[in-house]
């Protein structure tokens, strides 16, 4: 999917199952109308009608349409095709309205009136506070392990109403200024009340802009466009998601016209391809973090001296150009770039060889000995490594490259090792606080245990105003750009091919953004 809470999953795009062109995948893209074309030639007014065959990693035999399951691009692809979200996040990771018309909260940001707009579900029935309610609840259940289930843990649940029809009064557990964020969660879909999980293999009901037509797991799936979709009805009579599970696959069911969207191309098949006319390419920008991780509770990198030098060690135009193909941009070892409340009036960090052997001079490290962990878990990685190695050696220091599982290499570089490669889909900057930065963070890779830094966090959350709440978030990014544990060096393309008549597919929204994935408002020209 589009893996909030971890990297591993976040880019499980590249399942190792047996690829066929017959099998499930959601794809595709298409923002608001302003979007602009993805193709060349013909009118850029939109037209009805067709079918548009989407290529996707898949889960195989075990997949299912349950939305609050939903963990792979192809699964979350397929889930907002049927349902929809209270809210949704747009290209800077802010959250967007969508079933919810708006929210409003009291003086102490403990309480959040939320108002839904009039939608229907595909069986004609109102969307309504009790289905919200139902469905936040069904997601919190202790039983189960649903992908939204933390990111709505700050709600009260049992304390929280129904005021009225379209009006739902949540009760949360502390102040949270970013509850639109919740709202907007991965996998926080809304469901008719009384679903059951047999419900939604068989014939799911959601509100979203497809209505179910049938379903193979690890094959295919097929939905047609819903007529009274409250955000209007699609351009496109049917969405056909088809399972591909090597790049290849989709590549080649690409150009030989199988399909007419191809998800996630790495970047040599990018390069290969672009402006020669067969397919079109759409590259998403920021929208994978790349970066080392270093312990910063353990030697060497319980020093912050050693962690500056090596944020001065890096060239990072090399490690764009040799471990993505140069399909990214630079980082400044801050997550979240182009997003809401990015620190960008920083200096850039460039490479600085002798301030990097002064610094390791200083903390007693000058023929310093690292372990780098990586894996072929994700595209770049070891490549990633080796540059990086090398880097290194000019100021001194030794990097050993260590080969992980790709099995199970995010659960082994949580709390073992001190340097690892390391890298995260789109998610709000606060979402990436929350989760990796704090004391009680589950997946803090670096190891970051600051006390006041956890204030500052909870200040942030407590701060009404915007602006002073920019300010919280900017005061905190400054801190972890002078001593924290993320050297991050880059962010990757996100790349879809798509044939030359597939038109309005979005070229700003990172993946796992509202306009990623977006088929209501995508046509074939």
């Amino acid at each position: 999917m589009p893996m909030q809470d971890h990297p591993g999953l976040r880019r499980r795009g590249f399942l190792t199952a047996a690829s066929g062109i017959g099998a499930l995948a959601l794809v595709g893209c298409g923002g608001s109308n302003d979007s602009g074309d993805s193709s060349g030639g013909g009118d850029g007014k939109p037209r009805r009608g067709g079918r548009l065959r989407a290529a996707f990693a898949g889960g195989g035999a075990s997949e299912t349409l349950d939305p609050h399951l939903a963990n792979l691009f192809a699964d979350v692809a397929r889930a907002k095709a049927l349902f929809d979200k209270l809210a949704d996040y747009g290209d800077d990771l802010s959250a967007q309205p969508r079933l919810a018309s708006g929210w409003e909260p009291n003086a102490g940001l403990d309480r959040w009136k939320v108002t839904l707009r009039k939608a229907d579900f595909h069986d004609g029935k109102p969307v309504t506070a009790e289905d919200v309610l139902f469905s936040y609840r069904r997601i919190a259940d202790p039983e189960k392990t649903f992908r939204a289930k933390a990111s709505l843990e700050p709600i009260d649940l049992r304390a929280s109403r129904a005021v009225d029809e379209r009006t739902v009064e949540f009760v949360l557990k502390r102040p949270t200024a970013e509850f639109p964020n919740v709202l907007a969660a991965f996998g926080a879909y809304i469901v008719p009340d009384g679903s059951s999980a047999a419900d939604f293999d068989r014939k799911p009901v959601g509100s979203g802009p497809f209505r179910f037509v049938s379903f193979a797991p690890g094959r295919s799936a097929v939905f047609r466009r819903n007529d009274d979709h409250w955000d209007g009805a699609p351009y496109l009579d049917e969405v056909e998601f088809v399972v591909a599970n090597e790049e290849s696959a989709r590549v080649n069911a690409l150009l030989g016209g199988q399909v007419e969207y191809a998800h996630e191309l790495n970047p040599t098949t990018a390069r290969a391809h672009e402006g020669r006319g067969r397919i079109e390419i759409v590259r998403l920008r920021n929208s994978a973090m790349q970066a080392f991780a270093m312990k910063t509770d353990r030697a060497p990198f319980d020093d912050k001296r050693v962690r500056e030098a090596f944020f001065l060690i890096a060239d990072r135009q090399e490690l764009i150009d040799g471990a993505l193909s140069g399909a990214g941009v630079v980082g400044n070892d801050l997550f979240g770039k182009g997003y809401e409340y990015y620190a960008d009036g920083l200096p850039q960090r460039e490479q600085d060889l002798d301030r990097a052997r002064s610094l390791l001079k200083q903390a007693g490290a000058e023929k310093l000995k690292v372990t780098l962990d990586t894996s072929a878990v994700a595209a770049g990685f070891t490549e990633a490594a080796g540059i990086f190695r090398d880097q290194a050696a000019q100021a001194g220091v030794t990097v050993e490259v260590r080969m992980g599982s790709k099995d199970s290499y995010w659960a082994d570089i949580l709390d073992s090792g001190t340097l690892c490669c390391y890298r995260s889909g789109a998610m709000p900057i606060e979402a990436h606080i929350s989760q990796r930065l704090l004391t009680d963070s589950t997946t803090n890779a670096t190891k970051w245990h600051h006390k006041d830094f956890d204030a500052l966090y909870q200040q942030a959350q407590a701060t009404k105003d915007a602006e002073d709440r920019a300010a919280v978030f900017g005061r905190m990014q400054r801190r972890l750009y002078a001593e924290g544990g993320f050297l991050v060096w880059g962010f990757a393309d996100w790349i879809i091919g798509t044939a030359r008549t597939v038109r309005g597919v979005d070229r700003k929204a990172p993946a796992n953004t509202l306009d990623w994935a977006r088929f209501d408002k995508v046509w074939l020209a």
